[in-house]
């Protein structure tokens, strides 16, 4: 993998976030879209507890963790370098795991569909930059 490359995977997982978490950076689109999934888990029929769009400190948690992520991804788009994307791919596994334990502890599991291309995207990011660094160990830090 090239560098170039990596800094590809590294643009497109923050564009990937960007779409995903922007919408939960207000209290109002987080309340709109915690709204959809608790929609999504009663149609569905799934295991787990729903969302609850109306608890204050679901809202406060969703919009503080998506008006940070959306920033990331942001700087990951403007200034993409390898050290930014392993440091990405470091954070997805941590969220992950908090996705994870979520899950155990009786979370929907309309979680599972933000858990899999977390760990998909932290694999292919994670890989793709280490081994660009491994070919390529003086350039960083990269931009493109």
């Amino acid at each position: 993998m090239t560098p170039t490359g990596a800094l590809r995977i590294v643009r497109l997982s923050a564009a990937y976030d960007l779409l995903v978490t922007a919408p939960f950076a207000l209290p109002w689109t987080a309340a709109l879209v915690l709204s959809g999934l608790a929609g999504a888990h009663a149609t569905l029929g799934l295991g787990g507890a729903a969302p609850d769009p109306g608890d204050v400190f679901v809202l406060l948690f969703a919009s503080l963790t998506g008006s940070v992520v959306t920033v990331w991804a942001l700087v990951r788009l403007w200034r993409p370098s390898l050290a930014l994307g392993l440091a990405d791919s470091v954070a997805r596994a941590l969220f992950a795991l908090a996705m994870v334990v979520a899950l155990a502890s009786g979370a929907s599991t309309v979680v599972v569909g933000f858990l899999v291309p977390e760990i998909l995207w932290g694999v292919v990011q994670a890989g793709a930059v280490l081994r660009a660094w491994r070919r390529a160990p003086m350039l960083e830090p990269v931009r493109a």
